[in-house]
């Protein structure tokens, strides 16, 4: 196998874009948190209560759909706690976040025990089908064919929510409490309103990010399946800026990577210049070059002024 083979293989590409996927919308979750001026850490337990949430309704019979806005309503619910402790109560965002994760992904293993009390090997369901009437299409045509809905809704929640955040009054405000929630109060908006608002909207993302996972990617939930991608998400709010289209760009770049050390691993010793290494080398390539990446860009990142700043009314 060469590398021109490899690269040029739609397989190899189909597969970028599903490993993106679930960092698209989990990024773009994040971003709504940050821009608004909060940090979310919970997003690694709120990926995995999403995953779980949307895979149980499905099993127990829902559409794939009702599991998908299953997933996403958990979201919802821990999004609010988070809010609830950080905006108004101006708790810290990092224990918050971070005990939001352990009390999701404890929960999601409780429910997951109570729910298939002798149950050894996972049970599965029918997840969501690939889309070929994109076939027709030159080029992107196969590779989009070959995805499922949840990836199209990824792909078309990157340019709504660019166009919310920069064309929208909604946008505007949610921007204004993260740079200068001060200056915001002062034109009448409501600091606490938008940015709680801001945490569910994100949160829910995150659920539907984890969903992907279970309904379309698998068909089964099973433990550490999240795998660190919440953290890979927050890292990747920072490469991209706080924008939805460079937070698309490197979800697609650290998927890629992904895709690239699992074929890697496939053609050792067969691939020019590939030498056979532990697995492990393989593994860790996609989050050491994505730290790379997140050190230059980072240097060059104007992170929202207001950022993991409490506000409380009144305050100057």
């Amino acid at each position: 196998m060469e590398w021109m083979d490899l690269l040029g293989s739609s397989a190899f590409w189909i597969a970028v874009l599903r490993l993106a996927t679930p960092l698209i919308l989990g990024t773009l979750g994040v971003l709504l948190c940050e821009r608004a001026g909060v940090l979310n850490l919970g997003i690694e337990g709120i990926m995995v209560a999403g995953a779980f949430t949307g895979w149980l309704a499905v099993y127990l019979g829902a559409p794939l759909w009702l599991g998908v806005l299953a997933a996403a309503f958990t979201g919802a619910i821990f999004g609010l706690l988070h809010a609830i402790l950080t905006v108004p109560l101006g708790l810290s965002q990092h224990v918050s976040g971070l005990g939001i994760t352990l009390l999701a992904t404890s929960l999601s293993a409780f429910a997951y025990r109570v729910s298939l009390p002798s149950v050894t090997t996972p049970p599965t369901i029918t997840p969501f089908g690939e889309m070929h009437f994109f076939d027709a299409i030159p080029v992107i045509g196969p590779i989009l064919g070959a995805q499922t809905p949840l990836t199209l809704l990824a792909l078309l929640a990157v340019p709504l929510i660019a166009w919310m955040l920069n064309r929208t009054p909604v946008g505007l405000a949610l921007r204004m409490v993260g740079e200068n929630p001060a200056a915001a109060e002062g034109q009448g908006l409501s600091v606490t309103r938008l940015r709680m608002g801001a945490i569910v909207a994100g949160s829910s993302l995150m659920g539907i990010a984890g969903s992907f996972l279970t309904l379309a990617a698998f068909n089964a939930f099973f433990f550490n399946m999240v795998n660190g991608r919440g953290w890979v998400c927050v890292a990747l709010v920072v490469f991209a800026s706080w924008r939805p289209g460079k937070a698309l760009l490197g979800a697609l770049i650290f998927a890629f990577f992904d895709a690239l050390q699992l074929r890697v691993q496939q053609g050792a010793g067969s691939l020019p210049g590939i030498p056979e290494l532990p697995y492990q080398v393989y593994l860790m390539l996609p989050y050491v070059l994505s730290i790379l990446a997140l050190v230059v860009m980072a240097r060059r990142a104007a992170y929202p002024q207001a950022l993991m700043k409490p506000y409380r009314k009144g305050e100057r």
